[in-house]
C-alpha cells in the first residue's frame, strides 16, 4: 500500500468487488469492507444467472479469489463502518473489525473444528433452510476462507463449558479473549456498494408465507436449486420432502404495490422467476409451471428471446393477473390458487405442490447505516440519492462519495457491475485530479 488517500469500498456484494477491482487496477489503494464474515453477497447463493444460465459461482469466486490476492487491495472482512470524518479533501475513516475468535494469521480453513462443534444453527446463507455449526464459514467458497466463532450460539462463549474446537485445531487458531479493533484509516474517496435486502413477505399475509410450509421465496428456491444448498439440488417441499409437481410463481410481492408494498418495480424479478422456472424444469421434467403476474417485464438485449425460450421450449405457462389469496389444502398441504386472468376475464382456481413467491427488493440496513453515517440523502424509496438521475447517476451531491448498485436502486447484475465500473473510473478520476 502507497502513502497516498486510497479509496474505501463500503459492500462486498459484486458491485463492491468489481469497483474495489476497478480501481486497485488503476494502481490506488483500495479497503474493502463487508460486514460479513465473506464477501460475495447475494451473488454467491444464487444457482444460475440469467439470460446465460451461467453458473453464479463460476462467474463470483474468480473475482472474490482476486479481491483477496491482489496487492493494491485491503480486505476488511466481518468489519463495519464507524466513522467518518471530512478532513478538507480527505476523509478520517474509523472500521470496527469484530471479533472472528480465530486467529486469521494461522485458521487453514480446515474444517475440522466445525465437524466437532456440538452445537447446530439455522444457516442464514441457506435462508435458514439448512444448519451450520456455531462455528462456520458462510460457504464452502467464502473469501477469506476463515472460520468464525458465533459469540450468541457458542457454548464456551455463552456458558464456558465447551472450547473443544480450540482443543483440536492443530493449527492453534482459536483464541476465545479476542477483542473488537479499531482500524483508521484516510482515504481521498468512498464508493458505497451496501447491496439491498428482500422485502419482507410476511407483511403480505395473504400468501401465507410462514403459515404455510410450502410457500417459500425466490431466494430460498435459489438455494433449493444450489447443488451446494440445503437438499444438494435436489428439488423437495419443506413440508414433506416430495418432488413438487405443479409450481406457481407470484411476481411482483412487495413490487409495484401500494398497499403495504413497494410502488417501484424491482427490475429483476420477472427474469429471475423465468430462470427459475427454466431450472425447476430441468429437475424436473414433467413439471407443470406457472407464472402469475401483472405482465412480464423482459427488457435489455437477449431478455425477451429468453422469455420466449422458456413459453416456446419449456412451455412454462404465463397468466396475466395479481393472486388474490393462497389457501392450504388441509389433507395434502396443497396450496389452492385464486386469480384472475385479467387476459380472458376469467377467475382460475388451481391447487399447486408449491408456491414461489417473487419478493421485490428494498433498501439494506447497512445501506440506511451508512446513510447516517455519512449525512447522505436517500431518495423517496429509501435508497441513496444519486447527483443527478440522468447525467451523473454514480455521483452523489457529496463530493468524492460514489455510489453502485442496488444501494442506488433496483437493477441486475450487469446493470450492477456496470455501476461499479463508473464508480470506480469517478473515483480514481478525483484522486487524479488532486495530485
Amino acid at each position: 500500500m502507497n502513502q497516498t488517500p486510497g479509496i474505501l469500498v463500503i459492500g462486498g456484494g459484486i458491485a463492491g468487488i468489481q469497483a474495489a477491482l476497478d480501481a486497485a487496477e488503476q494502481g490506488v489503494d483500495v479497503y474493502l469492507v463487508e460486514q460479513k464474515p465473506s464477501i460475495g453477497g447475494h451473488m454467491a447463493q444464487l444457482d444460475k444467472t440469467f439470460p446465460t444460465l451461467d453458473c453464479s459461482a463460476c462467474i463470483l469466486t474468480p473475482k472474490m479469489v482476486e479481491v483477496a490476492r491482489h496487492p493494491n487491495i485491503r480486505l476488511l472482512t466481518y468489519s463495519e463502518l464507524q466513522e467518518v470524518k471530512r478532513n478538507g479533501k480527505i476523509f478520517e475513516v474509523k472500521i470496527l473489525k469484530k471479533p472472528r475468535f480465530i486467529d486469521e494469521t494461522k485458521c487453514t480453513g480446515c474444517g475440522v473444528c466445525a465437524q466437532h462443534c456440538p452445537v447446530e444453527v439455522p444457516n442464514e446463507f441457506d435462508e435458514r433452510l439448512g444448519v451450520r455449526k456455531a462455528i462456520y464459514v458462510p460457504f464452502p467458497q467464502a473469501v477469506p476462507l476463515k472460520y468464525t466463532i458465533d459469540h450468541e450460539r457458542c457454548l464456551q462463549l455463552t456458558m464456558g463449558i465447551c472450547g473443544l474446537c480450540s482443543k483440536i485445531c492443530q493449527a492453534k487458531a482459536v483464541h476465545f479473549d479476542q477483542k473488537p479493533e479499531i482500524i483508521s484509516l484516510t482515504v481521498g474517496a468512498i464508493i458505497i456498494a451496501t447491496g439491498f435486502e428482500l422485502f419482507d413477505v410476511s407483511k403480505k399475509s395473504e400468501y401465507g408465507y410462514g403459515r404455510y410450509l410450502n410457500v417459500i421465496t425466490s431466494l430460498e428456491l435459489e438455494r433449493l436449486l444450489n447443488a451446494s444448498g440445503p437438499t444438494a439440488g435436489h428439488i423437495m417441499r419443506l413440508s414433506d420432502g416430495r418432488i413438487p409437481q405443479k409450481v406457481a410463481f407470484i411476481q411482483c410481492v412487495g413490487s409495484r404495490d401500494t398497499h403495504g408494498g413497494r410502488s417501484f418495480c424491482s427490475r429483476a424479478c420477472c427474469m429471475c422467476a423465468i430462470k427459475n422456472g427454466m431450472l425447476l424444469k430441468e429437475h424436473v421434467h414433467d413439471a407443470d409451471v406457472t407464472v402469475f403476474g401483472i405482465d412480464i417485464r423482459a427488457y435489455g438485449k437477449g431478455f425477451e428471446e429468453f422469455y420466449q425460450r422458456a413459453r416456446n421450449e419449456f412451455n412454462i405457462h404465463f397468466v396475466r393477473g395479481r393472486v388474490s389469496r393462497i389457501l392450504e389444502v388441509p389433507d395434502t398441504r396443497n396450496l389452492l390458487i385464486r386469480a384472475e386472468d385479467t387476459e380472458t376475464g376469467h377467475v382460475i382456481e388451481k391447487e399447486f405442490d408449491m408456491v414461489v413467491l417473487s419478493v421485490g427488493m428494498e433498501p439494506s440496513s447497512g445501506t440506511l447505516r451508512v446513510s447516517k453515517i455519512l449525512d447522505m440523502p436517500l431518495d423517496e424509496y429509501g435508497f441513496l440519492q444519486e447527483k443527478d438521475i440522468k447525467t451523473n447517476p454514480v455521483a452523489t451531491k457529496v463530493e468524492g462519495i460514489f455510489i453502485a448498485g442496488t444501494a442506488r436502486g433496483p437493477k441486475d447484475i450487469p446493470d450492477s457491475v456496470a455501476e461499479a465500473s463508473a464508480s470506480a473510473i469517478k473515483a480514481v478520476a478525483l484522486l487524479e485530479r488532486r495530485k
